[in-house]
């Protein structure tokens, strides 16, 4: 699988994640020791220790990722959310997430930068 195709299955698949609320496709995206921030401030982890615990706490989530921009193995993909947590609070979410791809498409490291408003 080429980085363009990987780009495009990781977007639509985190798309339908996130919006389910079901983790095992979104982390079926990683390679087994795939390096993951999920923010420049946050120290490194697993996807699993991130996704889990994220979906866990929202209540519901309506996203959106944009056409990936890629080149060579990486890729960028913009994406936007409006999620409602499970106790009442909400956050509007914008971000970049960098991603670098094997020859079998898996994630092997990603890194996101994102802002709530």
């Amino acid at each position: 699988m080429d980085a363009a195709q990987a780009a495009e299955r990781w977007r639509r698949t985190w798309a339908r994640g996130w919006h389910r609320h079901d983790p095992e496709p979104i982390l079926e995206l990683y390679a087994q020791d795939a390096f993951f921030r999920s923010h420049p401030f946050r120290e490194p982890q697993s996807p699993r220790d991130y996704v889990e615990p994220t979906l866990a706490a929202e209540a519901w989530a309506d996203c959106e990722f944009m056409e990936p921009l890629v080149e060579g193995d990486r890729a960028a993909v913009e994406w936007r959310a409006d999620v409602k947590l499970k106790d009442g609070s909400s956050e509007k979410l914008a971000g970049v997430s960098l991603l670098r791809f094997d020859g079998d498409g898996l994630v092997v490291e990603q890194r996101d930068f994102w802002a709530a408003g």
